[in-house]
């Protein structure tokens, strides 16, 4: 079908239509369904309304409106923020194309088409939709527009997420201190290898998404530029004062180049990314505390608000919460993959396929929200069972003691080692533990086993000579929580010490 065809199909673009001026013939029905936004970026109303408000603002600093109009454009702008906090305001399908179209022409309905018509004045939906995403408190922002609206929109929620972040990192400081005296196995290749504190181990995820809580801060701090007032591509010709905008919005500075402004979307990408990173974080320990939940191991036991049954069997626990985690985590990796791909080799400036990243940011935001808050639930209602732990801990995994037994009477590790290793095949031959092994059957295999290498042999006294900072003796554990608390208070982390 010609593309005449395919027009006169369709109906006459509405008049409020942002571009309609040029066309003559109508969209395919189809085809306005598919360009439509609405049904998504909705959400950014909030912000759409400031970013407007302060470009009217700053269209009257330069006199395009008066005092008198931009008044009117403010009353105006009230009652549609009233409409869609009150969910009043009634959409035009096929006339609204987008949150922009929809309140720039209900705005006209309030206040009239006269000025309500100059609102859009050097302002493109380009340099509205990358302001949108970075959202503001109203204290400190009165406006956006497009892209504008997006940095502002995913600043805001990135702020919610470093809020439920840090919720997460105080309920790992609050367990692990409280926790502090159970022992269990620490793992490699799945393999039971040596004893630790239950502490250490929570605080070991502690520290991944403590190095996330800062990666997070770095990306809300690099996506707080101003994109506001750079136009469609080529900058604003009425000479608006983009400083006096960007700071009304609680932007850092400014993005320099108009054209870098309109087609960058770096900042939903480091978000993805960053979300990805974390999400693989949240997958291993979901993975770890699924076998640790399993019968087979039963150190924890999940609250029944984090678990379902069968539907055939009645005694099964499902860790579904924890299943669940592991899921979305792949989940985000896809939508960073997928945007990635969207935004490989486009041309230069805006093009239509960036409205993607509006539902992939959207999912992003809300996925993670409500991971970090599940994982925090997860972990605050946990059931300890120490017994099973320290059952679990065997004599064998106290070989490395025996091979640093021999290294404080000058016996070079590699032949340490070497002798440590003979003593578990010595123990596996005769059907006994280590630790039942004679001190005579010891001294067998080497004679500068002494009578106190039974000492060796003790659990606890394995996990308290790990003195050095980082291990997992019980003051070594105690720095590490002190550590995080730090990290809390002044979102700085302590480089060598927490008296830094």
């Amino acid at each position: 079908m010609s593309s005449e065809q395919a027009q006169a199909g369709g109906s006459k673009p509405a008049e409020n239509k942002l571009w309609g001026g040029r066309f003559t013939g109508g969209l395919d029905p189809l085809m306005e369904a598919y360009n439509e936004s609405l049904s998504y970026d909705r959400q950014f109303y909030a912000q759409d309304v400031d970013g407007s408000i302060a470009w009217a603002r700053a269209n009257k600093v330069v006199g395009i409106l008066t005092e008198k109009e931009f008044k009117e454009i403010e009353r105006g702008f009230a009652t549609v923020r009233k409409e869609w906090e009150t969910n009043t305001f009634q959409i035009k399908p096929g006339v609204d194309e987008d949150i922009h179209t929809a309140n720039e022409r209900r705005l006209g309905e309030i206040i009239g088409q006269t000025v309500a018509g100059k609102l859009h004045t050097g302002r493109s939906r380009n340099d509205q939709v990358a302001t949108d995403l970075v959202p503001v408190s109203q204290a400190k922002v009165k406006a956006i527009t497009n892209m504008t609206l997006q940095r502002l929109w995913v600043r805001e929620k990135l702020l919610e997420i470093e809020e439920k972040l840090t919720a997460l990192l105080q309920t790992i400081v609050s367990c692990a201190e409280a926790e502090i005296e159970f022992l269990m196995p620490g793992y490699t290749h799945l393999q039971r290898a040596q004893p630790v504190r239950w502490s250490h181990w929570l605080l070991s995820y502690g520290f991944f998404f403590a190095a996330d809580f800062k990666r997070l801060r770095n990306v809300i701090q690099d996506l707080n530029i101003c994109p506001l007032g750079t136009g469609a591509l080529s900058g604003n010709v009425f000479g608006v004062d983009r400083e006096l905008i960007g700071r009304e919005l609680g932007f850092d500075g400014l993005c320099w180049n108009s054209m870098n402004a309109v087609s960058d979307r770096d900042f939903l990408l480091e978000t993805m990314s960053w979300g990805s990173r974390f999400m693989g974080h949240v997958s291993r320990i979901a993975m770890d505390l699924c076998i640790y939940s399993s019968q087979e191991s039963g150190f924890v036991k999940l609250a029944d608000a984090y678990s379902t049954g069968s539907s055939l069997m009645p005694q099964k626990k499902n860790p579904d919460a924890l299943e669940l985690l592991r899921g979305k985590s792949g989940q985000m990796h896809g939508l960073l993959s997928g945007f990635t791909s969207t935004l490989n080799s486009l041309p230069s400036c805006y093009n239509k396929d960036m409205q993607e990243g509006t539902p992939t940011i959207i999912s992003t935001t809300h996925l993670l929200s409500t991971s970090i808050q599940i994982l925090t639930g997860v972990i605050s209602t946990l059931t300890i069972n120490p017994a099973n732990m320290l059952k679990a801990l065997e004599p064998s995994m106290l070989a490395t003691e025996l091979a640093d037994y021999l290294v404080k009477k000058g016996v070079p590790f590699r032949e340490t080692h070497h002798i440590s290793g003979r003593v578990v095949a010595l123990a596996e031959k005769r059907g006994k533990g280590m630790d039942e092994l004679a001190v005579e059957e010891l001294q067998g295999v080497d004679a500068r086993f002494g009578d106190d290498v039974k000492d060796c042999f003790d659990q606890e006294a394995a996990v308290e000579r790990r003195t050095a900072k980082g291990g997992t003796a019980r003051e070594s554990v105690k720095e590490q929580i002190e550590v995080l608390k730090r990290l809390l208070e002044t979102k700085v982390m302590p480089a060598w010490s927490v008296e830094e």
